[in-house]
């Protein structure tokens, strides 16, 4: 493509050419098209764009420029818009410089005229329009009439004191004086007399100017008046359609429990979903799943309604075929009703009192940017972050976070069908991610041996344990077992990658959740977490991903899909859906709502193929359900989590210090300790201390290690603390533990119903917490 010679600057022409345009962290610069024109500063991928699609404009009027070296400069309105531009060379970064410095002042002495930009970036109410652009015509009138009253003035200064020089010369022109003298006072009478009818034809040419914009003052209304009008006409036709549009599309639907997900291109305004930024050629590359995503696999409508019929003779029962609405109205209300322990039926004993409150997050700046530029494409955990980016929680805490609606577990145990069962399985593996949606905040890094206890028995009927079994891989292990009849185990290892715009984080590993009356063994694992706006912007989480949570013993399966934000879609953010079946494949039950408020569920009557999906020929699955009943809800953040990262009423308990716990608990060590406290420089010279003993320890180990290895075992695998069945496919730590490190509570065995390697309980903490000896503890702190 041959580029045109961009020409000299001048006032008042329009100046265009190529320039480099800093695009991301990925793409770098980008050549754009820029065109220079009435104060605006416009750019288009190519030239054949400028007739129709304009990728972002800049008010010079309110606009800073800055140089940056010879061929880069930087043009702002103050932080909404930044365009980071490269020239050619510095010849043409000069041309570019006067261009812009020109159009620049000559828009600054247009504002008051024609501020264009301040009604694009406000408009007024429709209420308010009129008046408003009114006011603001008379209001530039009565400036430049004042304007033009202190000219006035100052010109009769210059009239007066010019006539009394004047006055004075003629005094002096009387006096006998030399001709040459006398010829030299002619000459300044007649400059004088010069100045003052310049300075009159100053005042004229001002009073001309006013004369004419009161002459036009009132065309200027009306087409201003008219442009408003014809806006709001516009603005109610939109909304009007916008509303027969969704009447009709209810109307077609029926009344859907479940809308399609993913079919519609629609905006979501949900209050605290991200909001798009500027439309430029950027949002190309943004991390948005469009209108190409998945149709949703089916569509409930509600059963017929002899099924809500109530029949004495299947009270009692639920038929394995259909089932009556009062047999399992409310499993919620079945569980508690069934529940000898629940709290209507329960006496009240004294709690311990937890605390509700930690001190508030201090207010420190931190560029990110200059931490995070060089750790593009590495893993999470190998990024030496300082404490401002973490909240004053370990990443064992956050693991027990997930026994936060525990209560769920408790009602599942009392169920007698296993389909009832895997609904609240469900439930309680989508409420986990509840206390993610604010938490942008990294979690500490558990040092190896790390481990963290939570001791609810008293109060919940559980009891926790986590340990960190590896470093490298970072791998936790977490045991929980309640009274009420379920135990809980996850090993959970992180996989995480910087990319510049966005974090993705992949937990590896399964979660397995057994019953002991049932018998009933149900595992499933985690979806990916991604992290929005890590260099610009205001941060937020998205969970996306499918789980399949799978009922060992009976070959029931509960797949359920958590819909990844979208800039298009129609539907509500943070959506989860999911169907409930038998080994069979035939659904009973299906199961809405979003991973950050609530849950629901709904008896599936009845299910048929419906018509085909045009875009690629599958079939959608018709459920036809009874009324939803709602099966969890999020419980609300106590007052004042904006300021205590948003933490949960669980969290803030979690490094509440307690006594008898183990000297590896999370609870004892020190940066987190002082992070919370607010002493956040202290904190972070604490955690390089930590880091560096854990490196120290490390290198210890490894050479003892290698000193314990005879030359003719060498190649095989260690005997104590090494990963078992490494070779295993499916095994989610894939690369297998390289610290040569053997848990303390936990042993490396192969799961009996998913065949993979991971860390089991093997016991003896808690008699140790009894007994107090915790001889056996490394120093870690």
């Amino acid at each position: 493509m041959s580029e045109p010679k961009a020409p000299i600057p001048a006032p008042g022409d329009t100046y265009k050419g190529w320039l480099f345009k800093w695009t991301n962290y990925i793409k770098g610069y980008q050549r754009r098209w820029f065109v220079l024109s009435n104060g605006l500063l416009s750019y288009y991928r190519t030239q054949a764009e400028m007739g129709h699609t304009c990728r972002g404009t800049i008010n010079l009027a309110t606009a800073n420029i800055a140089v940056e070296d010879s061929c880069n400069f930087v043009i702002s309105n103050g932080g909404t818009q930044t365009y980071h531009l490269k020239a050619s060379s510095e010849v043409e970064r000069q041309r570019w410089i006067t261009a812009l410095e020109l159009a620049k002042a000559k828009a600054f002495r247009m504002q008051a005229e024609s501020d264009d930009s301040g009604d694009e970036s406000s408009p007024p109410a429709a209420g308010q329009g009129g008046g408003s652009r009114n006011s603001e015509v008379q209001s530039t009138l009565r400036t430049l009439g004042s304007k033009v009253e202190d000219l006035s003035t100052c010109n009769d200064l210059i009239a007066k004191h010019g006539s009394a020089l004047q006055r004075s010369l003629s005094e002096l022109e009387g006096v006998r004086l030399e001709g040459q003298t006398s010829e030299k006072i002619r000459q300044v009478t007649e400059r004088a007399t010069l100045f003052r009818i310049t300075s009159n034809a100053m005042i004229n040419a001002c009073r001309d100017f006013l004369s004419l914009a009161q002459a036009h003052s009132k065309r200027w209304q009306k087409a201003l008046q008219a442009e408003r009008e014809q806006r709001v006409r516009l603005e109610e036709t939109l909304e009007q359609l916008a509303k027969q549009h969704n009447h009709l599309e209810r109307a077609f639907r029926g009344a859907t429990v479940l809308p399609p997900s993913q079919s519609n291109p629609a905006i979501d305004n949900k209050g605290s979903a991200p909001v798009k930024g500027d439309a430029s050629d950027e949002d190309d590359e943004n991390e948005f799943f469009d209108a190409c995503e998945d149709v949703q696999e089916f569509i409930t409508v509600p059963a017929d309604p002899k099924y809500h019929r109530r029949s004495g003779s299947n009270v009692s029962g639920i038929s394995s075929e259909m089932g009556m609405d009062d047999g399992t109205a409310s499993l919620d209300e079945q569980s508690v009703a069934s529940n000898p322990e629940s709290p209507q039926s329960q006496e009240v004993v004294p709690m311990r009192k937890r605390r509700t409150r930690i001190p508030d997050k201090p207010n420190y700046s931190l560029n990110l940017w200059s931490i995070m530029k060089n750790c593009i494409g590495k893993e999470l955990s190998k990024i030496p972050m300082p404490v401002n980016f973490n909240e004053p929680l370990s990443m064992l805490q956050r693991l027990s976070e997930d026994l936060e609606y525990y209560e769920l577990l408790d009602r599942a145990a009392k169920c007698h069908n296993s389909l009832e069962q895997m609904c609240y399985v469900a439930a309680f593996t989508v409420s986990s991610y509840s206390t993610t949606v604010h938490r942008t905040g990294k979690p500490f890094n558990p040092l190896l041996g790390e481990t963290f206890e939570l001791d609810r028995a008293q109060e919940s009927g559980y009891r926790s344990l986590c340990e960190q079994v590896s470093h490298h891989p970072p791998a936790a292990a977490h045991h929980a077992i309640s009274e009420r009849g379920w135990t809980l185990r996850q090993e959970i290892a992180l996989a995480s990658k910087f990319r510049g715009k966005y974090l993705s984080i992949m937990p590896l590993g399964s979660i397995h959740c057994i019953f002991e009356k049932s018998n009933n063994h149900y595992s499933w694992k985690k979806v990916t977490t991604t992290v929005h706006n890590i260099i610009v912007g205001k941060l937020w989480i998205d969970q996306s991903g499918e789980i399949d949570i799978v009922n060992h013993r009976t070959g029931d399966r509960c797949h359920l899909k958590f819909a990844p934000y979208s800039y298009f879609s129609r539907d509500v953010a943070r959506k989860v859906t999911g169907v409930v079946t038998d080994k069979e494949g035939k659904a009973h039950y299906v199961l809405s709502g979003t991973w950050d408020e609530k849950m629901e569920y709904s008896r599936v009557m009845q299910s048929s193929r419906g018509g085909e999906n045009g875009a690629e020929g599958r079939q959608k699955t018709v459920y036809q359900t009874l009324k939803a009943k709602e099966l969890w809800k999020k419980t609300p953040l106590p007052d004042g989590a904006e300021n205590m990262y948003y933490f949960s009423t669980l969290a803030l308990t979690l490094n509440e210090p307690e006594e008898g716990v183990a000297p590896t608990d999370s609870r004892r060590r020190p940066d987190q300790r002082l992070m919370e406290q607010g002493r956040w420089e202290e904190a972070n010279a604490e955690k390089q201390r930590l880091e560096e003993k854990q490196r120290t320890v490390r290198r210890e180990r490894e050479r003892e290690a290698n000193r314990s290895a005879s030359p003719s075992e060498e190649g095989k695998e260690p005997a104590d603390g090494a990963l078992i069945e490494d070779s295993i496919s499916d095994s989610p730590l894939k690369s297998g533990h390289q610290d040569n490190y053997k848990a303390m509570w936990f042993e490396r065995r192969v799961d009996p119903a998913t065949g993979e390697p991971t860390h089991i309980y093997t016991g003896g903490y808690w008699e140790a917490k009894e007994q107090g000896n915790w001889d056996s503890c490394p120093d870690i702190f």
